[in-house]
């Protein structure tokens, strides 16, 4: 039984088998409805269930996280949303690994066996076997970071925000983003006029860093209005901050994408190569501050009660 959104932690760890899942969701519905919300479950593609705590057409403010777990791999994640050429040759990094281990098993089956078209096909085989266990091979079962804390904080909002402002906002955990948004792509889909005007605060690995950044989307930048709001909750607080990433490159791949005013909110580490996201998807992700929980917490709940009624 869920006693406070951080036993997440402890109880529900790994949420990536079908049972895995339904047995995470049926504990929180009995939470969120111990503290007075109505939940659904929603069908979406491909086995999708989006998990909803709250009315989805009358609010005006979704905050939303994705509960599903990724796929442990040999290497970390690394993002660095605001740095446009780390952030490149990351990726052509990653592309080049792809294919260049499975090129040199192939070339290697080819000098055992002696035939080069065994070779190329064990190659060719091999690249889709590593891209099949990137977003389905076995579960990160440490995974604090992403997404346990962005749905421990979507939980510890839910808790904590007042009776009173609870019609201005939808809580939704999203299914199968660790697979290409697929859960959230649902979510459009079902609820796209509504979408189309909700503003949607996006929790993605919230848990692990000191600089809490705020990237909204391209639309969303140019409505200054809805942008300022944002920018009412930022500010710096001891060692960390809460800014918004209005300005220059920013790139933060998550569920926030594909909805017009979303914003795709994350915690950085600092180096010298500017802020970055690192040990996701591996063993070293095992770190959920609770700091950072009880500043998205206030911050956002602030947010909402600066929001107009529906």
């Amino acid at each position: 039984m869920l006693q406070e959104p951080m036993d997440v932690l402890t109880q529900f760890p790994v949420r990536k088998s079908k049972k895995q899942k339904q047995a995470f969701r049926e504990k929180v519905q009995i939470y969120a409805a111990s503290l007075g919300y109505e939940c659904t479950v929603e069908k979406g593609s491909l086995g999708a269930r989006n998990f909803i705590i709250g009315d989805p057409e009358k609010a005006r403010v979704l905050i939303t996280a994705h509960y599903d777990t990724c796929a442990v791999l040999p290497f970390p994640n690394l993002l660095t949303p605001c740095n446009f050429w780390p952030f490149l040759g990351y990726q052509l990094l990653l592309v080049v690994l792809l294919l260049a281990v499975p090129a040199l098993f192939g070339v290697l089956i080819g000098l055992l066996t002696g035939n080069a078209d065994v070779g190329y096909w064990c190659g060719y085989l091999s690249v889709w076997v590593l891209l099949v266990m990137m977003l389905a091979g076995p579960a990160n079962k440490t995974n604090a970071n992403d997404n346990t804390s962005g749905v421990v904080t979507l939980l510890e909002i839910a808790r904590t925000l007042p009776e009173n402002q609870r019609g201005k906002v939808c809580f939704v955990l999203f299914d199968l983003e660790e697979a290409g948004l697929i859960g959230s792509a649902s979510y459009r889909s079902a609820h796209k006029k509504e979408t189309d005007r909700q503003l949607i605060l996006n929790l993605d690995c919230v848990g692990d860093g000191d600089h809490i950044r705020f990237f909204p989307t391209k639309k969303l930048k140019k409505d200054p209005k809805r942008l300022s709001s944002l920018y009412k909750v930022c500010g710096y607080f001891g060692k960390k901050d809460i800014l918004v990433r209005e300005k220059g490159f920013s790139v933060y791949p998550s569920d926030q994408a594909n909805f017009p005013y979303g914003v795709g909110i994350c915690a950085l580490r600092e180096s010298k190569a500017g802020l970055y996201l690192g040990r996701i998807h591996t063993g070293k992700d095992t770190i959920l501050e609770q700091t950072n929980v009880n500043l998205l917490r206030a911050a956002l709940i602030t947010f909402v009660s600066q929001e107009g009624s529906v």
